[in-house]
């Protein structure tokens, strides 16, 4: 598990149709995912990375070790500060007290400042190297220069006796800027921690199956595609695999957002990290380590987190350019105060406190834990963020295109509605009909018999099976011959159909659905409606998404008439039927050739290029497959939810992401012009550690201004 734990190492670089049934209509069929290209990397923030877009080898750093070294260099430093506190002339005339005298006790504030600048000062200067070097300063060449300054300076009042010194200023602005880094730092690790988690859920040793029957305890990470794994009831899944034997209950809820439990049987797919419900699984590895579900959720996850969107690229270039507007202000402060009053101890600490104000501590921090805040909330909820800059623009979305096939429909025959005869049970003739077809392979057998499994009906007991070629089928059930076949079948037998079916098998054309007749030799029995099943969270979704103001389009290699009947049945805005799978993408470029923003929705058989064509392009993982490269975003579940899901987190994310920017700047906008003592006359003066104190103020508030994201609704009402 090593190589799926999350680091952030320092230095890292970011781097065909279904046959009819007795001659009823066909259901369009789909193929694979396609390619897409990758996002690009981003740099890193605060000088463990750059402001300017600088390469990660500035320094994309683990924020959990600047944690712990902010943390404990803050509680050092603010102890030391202490005795210079108390031996400042300042502090003690302001509280009026005297402490101990002793010789030497007025070197008390020199000493220990230069110990404190030393010990919680000199890592801002490290870290402030690569942004030199880079030729893009940042914050840390800011803060590097205010506390230089002010050491320097004091160290020269001191020594030379120009008078008193400002030490005390030095180290509380020393401790404000540890504690604020320490904050910033705790915040995005805790934003950061849904990839420890994802690791958290593969289990550390696995049970394998011998050849010979026997169960031994392996290290996880010693599996192969191919082994046979015991699952006991309440086990973590070693690796995605196939259930070979038992049946139980799975909770994928950390890896899918499914709330609920998905029943599981021989020949159904699992995933690593789920947890086995009160039976037994006997599960073939099909994937390990990196290849599983989870370890492509965690890249993914990784991935959005590194990828840069158009607002992180504001924010770096506009602390880039604060730099040097914080330069430009202070040489103005000193030049402008220096001809009104000559050059002076007041005069020098407003040019430091302009610098200390200047630094885009707020500013920096701004986007990054949102975009960290955005994606954790992403993954919990089924929805995987590869490229940042697609989540981004889903707010802009006017048109989102489903393909028909496994997105808006289940992509599988489903019974949709059944009418019997006069004097039949709707039950019973549902279990003879299963039972008819109990060896049939076909799509409209399957879709019976798990409309009967459904009902948890009995089926009774079939003999004289027989196939009738391009009619459909004919058995023996309880002593009685019976029939199930379409259309085709009732000529054969010379049926006529009674007013109420008649009326049922009309309904059902208007839908576009298939129909297919329980019979005997000389009445029929009753008639059952199959289609591809709509999924039910479809019609939520179309609506939800009109709501938001966002039109909505299909698009389907099938039938006009099947895709009319679908789009009447969910109020979609525009149908595209019988398009070709290498036509898809000219459809989402004829709409984006109105100027519409357009998102693209699809399991990614045949969908590659629409996907990368479309403006959002969305993957639907359907299961196991949720590493899937022809899209920046990837739906978990194959649930059209989702994507409103999708653009009510991007436009919640871009909110809070524009407010940040604001509240950051706007704080700079103002305070700069304070610190370099535009109320001076008026008698209002800030200090340097009084601006230090608003600046980590204002980190403070952009900080829970982002945490209040995790508030944002994206459930559909």
């Amino acid at each position: 598990m090593e190589n799926m734990t999350h680091k952030h190492e320092q230095d890292a670089q970011p781097d065909g149709g279904h046959g009819s049934h007795g001659g009823h209509g066909s259901h369009g069929g789909h193929g694979s995912h396609g390619e897409h290209g990758s996002h690009g990397g981003h740099g890193a923030h605060d000088g463990h990375g750059s402001h300017g877009g600088q390469d990660a080898h500035a320094g994309h750093t683990d924020h959990s070790g600047h944690e712990q070294m902010f943390r404990t260099r803050f509680w050092g430093s603010l102890l030391l500060s202490i005795p210079v506190l108390i031996y400042t002339p300042l502090v003690q005339r302001f509280f009026g007290f005297t402490p101990p005298q002793f010789p030497g006790s007025e070197w008390i504030p020199f000493i220990v400042s230069v110990i404190i600048f030393a010990y919680g000062g000199v890592p801002f200067l490290q870290m402030a190297v690569p942004e030199l070097r880079s030729r893009k300063p940042g914050m840390m060449t800011l803060i590097s220069l205010a506390i230089s300054v002010a050491l320097v300076y004091s160290v020269l009042a001191q020594v030379a006796n120009l008078g008193e010194g400002f030490f005390w200023e030095l180290v509380t602005l020393i401790d404000v800027m540890l504690l604020g880094h320490w904050m910033e730092m705790r915040s995005i690790r805790q934003a950061s921690g849904a990839l420890n988690e994802l690791a958290k859920l593969m289990p550390d040793t696995a049970e394998k199956i011998l050849a010979d029957g026997s169960v031994v305890t392996v290290p996880a990470s010693t599996l192969k595609t191919g082994d046979l794994v015991l699952v006991r009831p309440g086990a973590s899944l070693p690796a995605d695999g196939e259930v070979v034997e038992g049946e139980s209950s799975l909770n994928e809820a950390m890896i899918t957002g499914e709330s609920k439990p998905v029943k599981k049987k021989p020949g159904d797919k699992v995933i690593a990290g789920t947890i086995n419900g009160d039976g037994s699984l006997r599960v073939r590895v099909t994937a390990t380590g990196d290849q599983t579900a989870l370890a492509g959720i965690m890249r993914l996850v990784e991935q959005a987190q590194q990828s840069k969107s158009q607002t992180q690229v504001l924010a770096d270039k506009a602390a880039g350019w604060l730099f040097y507007v914080a330069i430009a202000v202070a040489a103005l402060t000193l030049l402008l105060w220096t001809l009104a009053v000559g050059f002076d101890v007041e005069v020098l600490k407003r040019v430091v406190t302009v610098l200390v104000i200047a630094c885009p501590h707020a500013l920096g921090l701004a986007v990054p834990l949102v975009v960290a805040i955005t994606t954790a909330m992403g993954a919990r909820n089924g929805v995987l963020v590869r490229d940042r800059l697609a989540l981004e623009t889903a707010r802009e979305v006017d048109v989102v295109i489903f393909d028909k096939t496994g997105t808006l429909t289940e992509g599988k025959f489903g019974v949709v509605a059944i009418l019997p005869a006069e004097g039949v049970a709707e039950d019973e003739a549902l279990a003879q009909a299963a039972a008819i077809e109990g060896d049939s392979e076909h799509l409209i057998a399957q879709a019976i018999r798990r409309a009967a499994q459904e009902r948890d009906l009995a089926l009774p007991g079939v003999s004289a099976f027989a196939a009738i070629k391009g009619r459909g089928v004919r058995a023996s059930v309880d002593g009685r011959t019976l029939f199930v076949g379409g259309p085709r079948l009732l000529e054969m037998l010379n049926l006529t159909l009674p007013e109420s079916l008649d009326s049922f098998t009309a309904e059902a054309g208007r839908k576009a659905q298939s129909v297919v007749y329980l019979t005997e030799q000389d009445r029929v029995l009753a008639a059952f409606a199959v289609a591809d099943v709509i999924r039910p969270e479809s019609k939520r979704a179309v609506d939800s998404l009109h709501k938001m103001g966002v039109e909505v389009a299909m698009l389907t290699g099938d039938s006009r008439a099947v895709a009319a009947a679908v789009a009447a049945e969910l109020g979609i805005d525009h149908v595209f039927a019988e398009v070709l799978p290498e036509h898809k993408d000219q459809k989402v470029a004829e709409l984006q050739a109105q100027g519409k923003r357009v998102a693209m929705v699809g399991d990614g058989v045949n969908d590659a290029p629409a996907l990368t064509r479309a403006d959002v392009g969305i993957a639907i993982g359907g299961g196991t497959d949720v590493a899937i490269e022809s899209a920046g975003i990837v739906l978990v579940q194959s649930n059209p939810l989702d994507v409103v899901k999708i653009i009510a987190l991007s436009r919640a994310s871009y909110r809070k992401m524009i407010q940040n920017l604001w509240w950051a700047a706007g704080y700079n906008i103002l305070a700069l012009p304070l610190a370099a003592g535009v109320l001076a006359p008026w008698g209002i003066n800030i200090s340097p550690a009084f601006g230090a104190l608003l600046m980590s103020l204002s980190t403070v508030i952009v900080a829970i201004n982002a945490q209040f994201l995790r508030r944002a609704r994206l459930d559909v009402a």
